[in-house]
């Protein structure tokens, strides 16, 4: 199991960079204390990867300005088309994946975080780019608030890309590997925008299993993977090394799968950025 440890911040000199006080009064206090401290660990000619998502559009926006201030180089993979526009408008090379090779760090949010640093991911329905990204890396630094670390993962509904094609066939393939997981009597919705299927970046449509609940992750991925129809899911298992946790005060501590400390230290205080 990881363990909680404080995460000092320190890594250029803060009176060189500043973001602008309107990007630093509107993200919410624990989001930006997270997406700052991960900025931290980007060092000059870094390859990174680029997540989806509330938490991961504030890192950007941190990113673009700490590598405009201290003129880094930079080489960045986006986990979805929104992610590369901003990242682009902000001043960052976006490159495809295939084009940089292997990502020395990617940062990206997630829906929930077990003790053992297992993931869901998808509510930004980018889960199959962000999982391509992140095999791709070196390293998988999560960043997050403290409302998304759990004892379990399941409370969070967990995202199924699916194909188009054969959709409803697949869904009924997915209930029966959930009756087998004891999981049978649990919603499948298929997500919506409004009133129309939500349709991914690579065209495909999501189910999200409301499952309460996920006792057993890596039977479920395995259940999951082998149904045909099914793209991707939203679990993310033994691909975090790093979870770095955000608090209201604007303390930071992480989670870190190398460590072994008091995982109650998440109640306490971290250093502050």
């Amino acid at each position: 199991m990881a363990g909680l440890v404080p995460l000092s911040y320190n890594p250029w000199n803060a009176h060189e960079w500043r973001p602008p006080m309107a990007q630093m009064s509107e993200p919410d206090p624990a989001k930006l204390a997270a997406a700052r401290a991960a900025v931290a660990l980007v060092q000059d000619g870094m390859k990174l990867g680029l997540g989806t998502g509330s938490t991961a559009s504030i890192m950007v926006r941190e990113l673009a300005a700490r590598a405009k201030a201290e003129g880094l180089s930079l080489r960045c993979a986006a986990t979805s088309k929104a992610t590369c526009e901003l990242a682009e408008s902000l001043g960052l090379s976006i490159e495809t994946l295939d084009q940089i090779g292997w990502l020395d760090m990617t940062i990206d949010g997630a829906d929930e975080i077990d003790p053992d640093l297992h993931l869901i991911k998808g509510g930004g329905g980018a889960h199959l780019r962000e999982k391509i990204v992140a095999a791709a890396s070196k390293r998988m630094v999560v960043i997050a608030d403290p409302a998304k670390v759990v004892e379990q993962l399941g409370a969070f509904p967990l995202p199924v890309e699916v194909l188009q094609f054969g959709f409803e066939t697949t869904r009924t393939l997915i209930r029966r590997a959930l009756q087998d997981l004891d999981l049978g009597d649990r919603e499948v919705l298929h997500r919506l925008k409004g009133s129309e299927p939500w349709v991914t970046d690579e065209g495909n449509w999501i189910l999200d299993l409301h499952l309460k609940c996920i006792p057993d992750p890596v039977a479920l991925a395995r259940a999951l993977a082998a149904i045909p129809g099914v793209v991707e899911h939203g679990l993310f298992l033994g691909m975090c090394s790093l979870a770095i946790i955000g608090k209201p005060d604007g303390t930071v501590v992480r989670l870190d799968r190398n460590a072994d400390i008091d995982a109650d230290m998440l109640a306490g205080e971290g250093d502050r950025p």
